[in-house]
C-alpha cells in the first residue's frame, strides 16, 4: 500500500515537472521565435550580415532560448512555490519587515537587466556615474519598496496609494533639479528593477504572507516607484557633489 503511495506521488511530481517544462518551452518559443524571424527576414533581405557575425547572433539566439526555458520552467515548477511557503512560514515573525528588506537587496542584483543597465550607464558617462552606485540604489530601492509592502499587508489603515503617490510626485519634483541623464536612468530602473526575478520571488513571497486574509498585491508597483525615487536621490546628490 505504501509502496503504491509513494509511486503516485513520484508519477504525480513527474507530471508537474513534465508540464512545467512545457510551460516554459511555450512561452520561451513565443519569447524567442518572432523576434528571430523579423530579424532573419529583415537581415536577408537588408543587412547581409558578415557569416561570422550571423553565426555568433545565432548561438546567442540559442543560448538565450535554452536559458528562458530552464529559467521559466524553473519558476514554474518550484521557484515561486518555494517563495510562497518561504512566505507562509514568516507570516507571524517579529523580525519580516526585516527579512523582507534583505530579500529586497539580494534579489533586484540578480536581475539580468539591471547588471545590463548599470553597466550601460558606466559606459556611457565614461565611468563618472559608477555601477556601483546605481546597483546600491537600485537595492536600497527594491528593499524598502518590499518592506513597505510587507508592512501594508500587515496593516488595515495602509493604503497603496499613500505611498505611490507621493513617491512620484517627489521623484518629479526632483528632475527639475538633476542632470537630465539621472532623470532617464531612473525612470528605466523603475522597469528593469521589477523585472522576472522581482515578479516571480517578491511577488509569491508576499503573497504566502498575505495568505487568504490579505491583499498581497501591490509589491511590484512599490518596486517599480522606489528604484525611480532613489535613481533621483542619487543624482541630486551627484549633483551636490560637483558642485
Amino acid at each position: 500500500m505504501s509502496l503504491s503511495v509513494g509511486d503516485d506521488l513520484l508519477e504525480m511530481e513527474a507530471s508537474a515537472h513534465t508540464s512545467a517544462i512545457a510551460t516554459g518551452f511555450k512561452n520561451a518559443t513565443f519569447a524567442i521565435v518572432p523576434i528571430a524571424l523579423v530579424f532573419f527576414i529583415i537581415n536577408a533581405k537588408y543587412f547581409k550580415t558578415a557569416k561570422d557575425e550571423f553565426t555568433e547572433i545565432l548561438l546567442g539566439l540559442f543560448y538565450t532560448y535554452i536559458g528562458l526555458i530552464i529559467f521559466l520552467s524553473s519558476v514554474e515548477g518550484g521557484f515561486m512555490e518555494l517563495a510562497r511557503i518561504l512566505g507562509e512560514g514568516l507570516r507571524d515573525s517579529k523580525f519580516l519587515p526585516l527579512v523582507a528588506f534583505i530579500m529586497g537587496l539580494v534579489v533586484v542584483l540578480a536581475e539580468p537587466a539591471v547588471a545590463v543597465l548599470a553597466e550601460q550607464v558606466e559606459d556611457v558617462t565614461g565611468g563618472s556615474i559608477a555601477r556601483k552606485s546605481i546597483l546600491k540604489a537600485l537595492s536600497i530601492g527594491v528593499a524598502t519598496a518590499v518592506m513597505l509592502a510587507i508592512i501594508r499587508i500587515k496593516s488595515e489603515n495602509f493604503a497603496l496609494w499613500m505611498v505611490i503617490v507621493p513617491g512620484f510626485l517627489i521623484s518629479l519634483l526632483i528632475s527639475l533639479k538633476i542632470p537630465q541623464i539621472f532623470v532617464g536612468i531612473a525612470f528605466d530602473s523603475g522597469g528593469v528593477a521589477s523585472g522576472p526575478m522581482t515578479a516571480t520571488f517578491i511577488l509569491a513571497f508576499c503573497q504566502g504572507v498575505a495568505g487568504n486574509v490579505a491583499d498581497g498585491f501591490g509589491v511590484i508597483a512599490f518596486v517599480a516607484m522606489m528604484p525611480v525615487l532613489t535613481i533621483m536621490i542619487l543624482g541630486y546628490l551627484y549633483k551636490k557633489g560637483a558642485n
